[in-house]
């Protein structure tokens, strides 16, 4: 997957790794240095494009679904 646009800077530095530890997903931004966890391994129907990219991501302050795809974000 190549890199995606930040929900926080909105510059496309933003990609995602899987932690040796706990098996989560962590996405991060490269310009920004904004991470989050990603709480739900399904992809869901996105209201906002209808693509099956809308994932839930946890970060130090709230939880939200973001798309890929669309790049919207709505609060949880």
């Amino acid at each position: 997957m190549g890199l995606q646009i930040c929900p926080k800077c909105k510059e496309r530095s933003f990609t995602w790794f899987i932690s040796g530890k706990t098996q989560l997903t962590t996405w991060s931004c490269f310009d920004c240095d904004y991470e989050a966890k990603q709480t739900d391994n399904e992809e869901q129907v996105c209201e906002n494009c209808k693509e099956t990219s809308k994932i839930k991501l946890k970060d130090k302050e709230k939880e939200y679904s973001w798309c890929s795809n669309c790049n919207t974000t709505s609060e949880l």
